[in-house]
């Protein structure tokens, strides 16, 4: 962690819906004046789209387990380095991995590739990493502990996956089949890599479907907002009765589900992600210096 340098990290797994996340700190960045590094954690993996198909190929004739949930799938010590590097002095490097032909033709490269890597940004006041492994820990390797703040979004096990077959086979062109096939193949290193992390975040959002959701590949769409609930547990640091007493007052038909946890209707997430994360960040702000200690 760092004083100067914070940096706050959105983790889930693939359809968890990060990006929601992402969108919600992204207009908090420009209400409070924070100038934020953006990295994805797509940039970290090992292997292009191409390379990486052959190394599943291989994995399965072997017998081995291999996803972009785990460590032969992703450069951890790459992210590690860059966390620390930040965290340190404000620099580091980053890349874009190129998903589809809108980014083809944005970052001038194939889809499946990796754009080079090169330096972040100059002088800005915060890094924002948004993927798989913002908390994640593997041998000497410990993400979580380079975090200042770490937000977990991990909506119920089958609307995750109502949300990737839909994303993976309508926005990137994906077969159902192979979606299945991803599923499954990911699931040991789901348990291990993926799950654990929710437990090091600082507040996790995790979204509640009030449909039928129990055959995610028999689902037609996505359950919208307001056919939802969401959780919200506030972990790290822990709430104080009055807070959480003030949030309820702020969320219509809100209510208080446990001793760190709130539920509110899920139209109402982004207003809630908006209260509490606001406060989280100029708090970060501030102890930095980039904001009067006196400021609203």
């Amino acid at each position: 962690m760092s004083r100067k340098h914070p940096i706050i990290a959105v983790t889930g797994s693939s359809g968890a819906g990060t990006s929601t996340v992402k969108n919600a700190l992204e207009h908090i960045f420009h209400l409070v004046g924070a100038r934020a590094a953006f990295i994805e954690g797509d940039s970290f993996h090992r292997y292009e789209r191409k390379a990486m198909a052959e190394e599943l190929q291989k994995a399965k004739e072997e017998g081995r387990t291999l996803s972009h949930f785990g460590p032969e799938g992703n450069l951890f010590d790459k992210q590690l380095e860059l966390f620390t590097c930040y965290g340190e002095s404000g620099t580091g490097v980053r890349r874009k991995y190129i998903h589809n032909e809108e980014e083809a033709a944005r970052h001038e490269g194939p889809p499946g590739t990796f754009t080079d890597w090169e330096p972040i940004p100059p002088d800005t006041d915060l890094l924002f990493y948004e993927g798989l492994h913002g908390g994640v820990v593997h041998g000497d390797i410990d993400m979580a502990a380079r975090v200042d703040l770490l937000i977990g979004v991990c909506p119920t096990m089958n609307l995750e996956w109502v949300q990737k077959i839909q994303r993976d086979t309508r926005e990137r062109g994906y077969k159902e089949d192979d979606v299945k096939d991803a599923i499954w193949r990911r699931m040991y290193d789901y348990m291990h890599y993926i799950l654990p992390q929710f437990s090091r975040t600082h507040i996790n959002f995790q979204r509640i479907p009030l449909t039928d959701t129990s055959n995610p590949f028999a689902v037609s769409s996505i359950p919208t907002p307001d056919q939802s609930l969401v959780m919200i547990h506030l972990q790290k640091p822990k709430p104080t009765v009055d807070y959480k007493l003030s949030l309820k007052g702020l969320i219509d038909d809100s209510s208080i589900s446990g001793l760190n946890t709130l539920v509110i209707p899920g139209g109402k997430m982004m207003y809630a992600m908006e209260l509490i994360l606001t406060e989280r960040i100029l708090g970060l702000m501030k102890q930095r210096g980039h904001l009067d200690p006196d400021a609203e």
